[in-house]
């Protein structure tokens, strides 16, 4: 079994790995020019952004050849995912592969111009997210079979959503509107954390027009130096079963 996953906090990386097999960094892969996987099982595990899934992650569905008889998708998500199971079956037909299999792990939601930061740690132990993960493993392990049905109103509702959410957060500039205060010590964490290699560091922090919006950076920070121009709080998280290591190792 193969499973290519995008995390900027930890949350993809955790559940991929408690799947199983092998696994493979979505922001590595689409640095090659070509992208070949094939085996028995294959799955990609990324979050919810604006219901919909990131944009380097529709990028990999549109270059990668996956060649497997059981594709599977499984999502992270705090407040929720309206039309994101609708967007995946999409993307899988135009790429050629039917999809086996799909669902979502309810967990921290780390969208700082929502969501306060220690409310959602704190809340945590209620979403019985080991519970969530275990019931996945054993669908995969099972070769359990979903159905998403794709309908004029779902699409309509994607692209309701799409004006409202996606197109106004899913910006490849927005990383250009971060804040970086007195506390940066110029240790390049931050680049090295980016999954679009988006960020250089000298004697100061660009941003450049390659931003995924996954606050890789945010969250990574050291020195907690890089600030959205409006955000709930100044807490920031990373999964716990998660190093920063691990991170700069699927990122960098």
């Amino acid at each position: 079994m193969t499973i290519c996953y995008f995390t900027a906090s930890g949350n993809c990386l955790y559940v991929a790995r408690r799947i199983g097999g092998t696994l493979l960094s979505i922001p590595q892969l689409m640095r090659q020019d070509t992208i070949e996987i094939e085996d028995e099982a294959v799955g990609i595990v990324c979050p919810v952004y604006a219901c919909e899934m990131p944009m380097m992650v529709r990028e990999f569905m549109a270059k990668a050849k996956i060649v497997t008889p059981y594709f599977f998708f499984i999502y992270t998500f705090g407040m929720g995912y309206a039309a994101a199971f609708a967007h995946v079956e999409l993307a899988a037909r135009k790429a050629g592969l039917k999809l086996s299999y799909i669902n979502a792990v309810q967990m921290v939601d780390n969208y700082l111009p929502v969501f306060e930061m220690q409310n959602q740690i704190d809340t945590l132990p209620q979403k019985n997210v080991e519970g969530q993960i275990e019931n996945v493993c054993r669908d995969i392990w099972e070769r359990k079979q979903t159905v998403v049905t794709v309908t004029k109103e779902t699409e309509a509702e994607m692209a309701t959503y799409a004006q409202r959410l996606a197109v106004p957060i899913l910006r490849k500039d927005t990383a250009q509107g971060y804040i970086v205060n007195g506390n940066c010590i110029r240790c390049g964490i931050c680049a090295r954390v980016c999954p679009a290699s988006n960020i250089k560091v000298t004697d100061k922090v660009t941003f450049g027009s390659s931003c995924e919006v996954c606050y890789a950076c945010l969250h990574n920070c050291p020195q907690n130096a890089i600030h959205l121009p409006v955000e709930q709080s100044s807490v920031r998280f990373r999964n716990e079963h998660v190093s920063l290591k691990d991170i700069i190792d699927a990122n960098g």
